[in-house]
């Protein structure tokens, strides 16, 4: 059973929730196992580590950036089709 059934406007929202933050998540974690990895095969542990999970979540960061920006572009072009029916002249 779907609690929010037919209510589109909510499923969008968790939706974006959900990316959002498997944005943030993805892009630490595989800062973090190349990190990792590099420090395994060039014996400089910890600080390639470091270094790439700082990339990782400085491009998290960034990615959630430009999902904030696409999800306000898109939520200010329905508002904009919403104020253009209400002002439509009625026949």
């Amino acid at each position: 059973m779907i609690p929010f059934k037919g209510n589109k406007e909510v499923l969008d929202l968790v939706g974006n929730a959900a990316t959002v933050g498997l944005h943030l998540v993805c892009a630490t974690f595989i800062g973090m196992a190349f990190g990792w990895y590099l420090d395994e095969k060039l014996g400089t542990k910890p600080w390639l580590l470091l270094v790439f999970l700082c990339i990782g979540i400085a491009a998290g960061f960034k990615n959630v950036y430009e999902e904030a920006k696409r999800i306000q572009r898109s939520q200010g072009n329905d508002s904009r089709d919403n104020n253009a029916d209400e002002n439509k002249p009625e026949d």
